[in-house]
């Protein structure tokens, strides 16, 4: 899974106060906010320890008045049985979106139809370049992403959903100020030597890489479908791309379905069985 990265859970460092210690070898990492304390990973180990795990839900508990916020996030799909056998909960979390890059990259056939003639129309009606990311980019992307946003929540009275951009912001902002140090890579397009759209991410493993954010200008149309599949061309490196999850909103559900998929990589949430 994505979260599985230094520079995944660095990023979040904005929004939560990230702690860890090592109990019994096994890494434990805690976020905590104003709501509470939760684990965003299970204990890292070479063996999981049912004593570790009950240690956690300990050490959360002393921190959040109401037991019931008390969790570990992002079990993947394989230690499931582990914690059923030990009577705890589980709960769906939103999965991963897991691609081909080489669809992504050469969008052949019908099922790409509506991304091909996106990018094609981007092309034909843009005096535009590209190239990779670079740190001193990241004032013009913050701009950028100003203006996606004002756009975004102007059409959306949700307001967990514009808490939502809010938040991004601040992710953002703390990864390109280190991008560097953070091992990141990403593409910018230009048009009229401004910067229109951005995009970036991580590698995962050998095989994977991992977009994290893609901003554009909405009114450019087949801006997004040109970035998105100019980026998987240059990640030549790799098979696979990783979109990310969804975060609950069904609008990114279907864009990121439309891309088919190789396969959605499932996520759970882990609660005491109270």
């Amino acid at each position: 899974m994505a979260v599985y990265s230094f520079a995944n859970i660095y990023i979040w460092r904005v929004l939560y106060e990230i702690s860890w210690t090592i109990m019994e070898d096994s890494l434990c990492v805690f976020f905590s906010d104003a709501t509470g304390c939760f684990m965003y990973l299970p204990p890292l180990a070479q063996e999981p320890k049912p004593a570790v795990i009950k240690q956690c839900f300990e050490v959360m508990d002393r921190i959040n008045k109401n037991k019931d916020i008390s969790r570990i996030e992002n079990i993947s799909q394989n230690q499931l049985a582990y914690y059923r056998t030990l009577k705890y909960l589980v709960q769906d979390k939103d999965p991963d979106y897991i691609c081909l890059r080489s669809d992504l990259a050469q969008l052949k056939g019908n099922k790409f139809k509506s991304q091909r003639a996106a990018c094609n129309y981007f092309i034909k009606h843009n005096n535009f370049s590209y190239r990779k990311l670079k740190l001193t980019d990241h004032l013009e992307c913050l701009k950028l992403f100003d203006a996606w946003a004002k756009a975004r929540k102007g059409r959306s009275s949700d307001v967990l959903y514009c808490g939502l951009i809010d938040d991004n912001y601040k992710v953002i902002k703390a990864a390109l100020v280190n991008y560097k140090q953070l091992n990141l890579e990403g593409l910018v397009i230009k048009i009229d030597k401004k910067i229109v759209a951005f995009s970036f991410g991580y590698k995962l493993n050998k095989n994977t890489f991992c977009i994290l954010y893609e901003i554009t200008d909405l009114l450019i149309k087949g801006l997004a479908q040109f970035i998105f599949r100019q980026f998987c061309q240059d990640l030549k490196n790799y098979k696979y791309i990783n979109m990310m999850d969804d975060s609950g909103l069904e609008n990114l559900r279907k864009v990121k379905l439309s891309y088919k998929p190789n396969r959605l990589e499932p996520a759970y949430i882990v609660i005491r069985n109270s």
